[in-house]
């Protein structure tokens, strides 16, 4: 109905730097309209001052669900502060606003962006005229999704796109997206000439979503969504991209190294520079070995290979 007003929960988090990405990433994961970085200002004794902590502030629409997903905010970051305990532990905030407009004015922050050499990652109401070999990802931001702006994402999207687009036999290679999401990197895979990706997660909302998105796409015939826990996958594929945390990877790793078909990949993302080594240590074991490392700011990618037999 015109001019109905439209109720958000107004999320704000003041975090030490080092956990910006890490929160913004998490916030957008699970379905948030838009996340914004800001500076935190405060008062001192000589005026106005820059905090030692920054703000990351986004939107939920209102829903009888709302406590739960604030709830999961409020677990993340407990979890990343026994991660990293030597930083000061990020604060949530939250109040109801009231607005007939903002669902749709928020949508001006999002521009068609280039994350790799040949991906495009673009809002459904914007115009790009691919030129070369670019590659269009459609994503409709009135769902929740990743722009492929953080750091693990992107590094995430560059390592598929090496991998399947240096393989002469990519339209025959199968590829797992373990926490898929808003299934950004299986539409990825799929369009750069994977011949069938799995998709899979925990969160039926995130299977929904990603689901709507291989619709808009127009990728459907190559990609399936599941609403599945890692350990009750089974298959073997040709490449598992986990873009997760350091911790879930190292809980996880033999079971993702079990459905990796010899000489197949494992991109593993989401690892702080904290937390690298002892990731990569737990990889490469046995028949693993390190194929590729990508960083980029405090978060680090990897690539592993598994022997062929």
């Amino acid at each position: 109905m015109p001019g109905t007003k439209e109720k958000w929960i107004e999320i704000t988090i003041l975090t030490p730097p080092e956990l910006t990405e890490a929160l913004s990433n998490f916030l957008e994961e699970m379905g948030t309209g838009g996340v914004f970085q800001d500076v935190a200002l405060q008062d001192s004794f000589n005026g106005l001052t820059v905090s030692a902590q920054e703000e990351v502030k986004s939107y939920l629409p209102w829903s009888r669900t709302v406590k739960k997903q604030t709830d999961r905010i409020t677990a993340y970051i407990d979890s990343l502060s026994s991660l990293f305990p030597k930083l000061e532990k990020p604060s949530l905030s939250t109040k109801t606003i009231t607005d007939p407009d903002w669902g749709e004015q928020w949508k001006k922050y999002f521009k068609p962006l280039r994350v790799s050499a040949n991906i495009i990652i673009k809002p459904t109401w914007e115009r790009y005229s691919p030129a070369g070999s670019d590659i269009v990802v459609d994503i409709d931001p009135g769902m929740a999704f990743g722009t492929g702006q953080h750091s693990s994402t992107r590094m995430c999207i560059m390592a598929i796109e090496d991998l399947l687009l240096k393989d002469g036999s990519r339209g025959e290679r199968t590829v797992l997206d373990v926490g898929t999401g808003t299934g950004i990197l299986a539409i990825c895979a799929s369009k750069l000439g994977a011949r069938a990706v799995t998709g899979i997660d925990i969160d039926p909302k995130a299977v929904e979503i990603a689901s709507k998105n291989i619709v808009i796409n127009g990728v459907e015939d190559r990609v399936e969504i599941i609403n599945r826990d890692i350990t009750l996958c089974k298959g073997s594929f040709d490449l598992i991209v986990a873009n997760l945390i350091s911790g879930v990877l190292i809980q996880f790793h033999a079971h993702l190294t079990s459905l990796t078909k010899p000489g197949g990949y494992i991109i593993a993302s989401g690892i702080t520079e904290h937390d690298a080594k002892d990731v990569e240590k737990i990889f490469c074991d046995g028949d693993v070995t390190l194929h590729h490392t990508e960083i980029e700011k405090e978060w680090v990618c990897y690539t592993f290979k598994k022997a062929a037999r």
